[in-house]
Formats: C-alpha cells, structure tokens, sequence
C-alpha cells in the first residue's frame, strides 16, 4: 500500500523537512533529495504508522462498543415505570 498525499500536504511536507535539515542538522536539501526523502518516509515508515493508528483506532472503537448498552441503554415502557407513578390510569370520571 503506497500512501498517498494531497499535493498541498505534500509541498508544506517537503519545507518542514527542508526547514528541519538545515535547522536541526546543519544540512541544506535542495527540491529533489527533499522529495526522494520524503517518498523513502512514506514507503518505508509511514505503513507503520498507518497501522498503529488502525490498530489505535480500532481499539477505541471495540472499547465503545462494549460499553454500548451501559451508554446508550433506554428504559422500555418508562410511562408505567416512572417514580411516582402508579400505574393507575387517571382521567375524567
């Protein structure tokens, strides 16, 4: 699976890493090993943080669902149940 980047994400990406290299190692990148860099990190790391956020993600989502019913449980017949109420149909008589 080749992850695939918008072309506006893809040119910030490509001045962050630009910007980092020179700031964080005394490197200069020019255009091209900025892009091949880059695409070595979407190829090579980014499946691993794909599947971290998968697993993240599915993780939250089975911890939901298993507490389903304890959030989203309704009383049934609440009429008849209510506090207070009886259960003795009053009206005009």
């Amino acid at each position: 699976m080749s992850i695939e980047l918008p072309d506006d994400t893809r040119k910030h990406l490509l001045a962050s890493l630009k910007r980092y290299a020179e700031e964080r190692l005394d490197i200069q990148l020019d255009d091209l090993p900025a892009a091949l860099l880059l695409d070595y990190i979407l190829k090579e790391i980014g499946p691993s943080i794909y599947n971290r956020a998968i697993a993240d993600a599915q993780a939250y989502l089975v911890a939901r669902a298993g507490d389903m019913e304890g959030v989203l449980f309704e009383m049934e017949v609440p009429y008849w149940t209510a506090a207070g109420s009886s259960g003795v149909r009053r009206g005009k008589g």
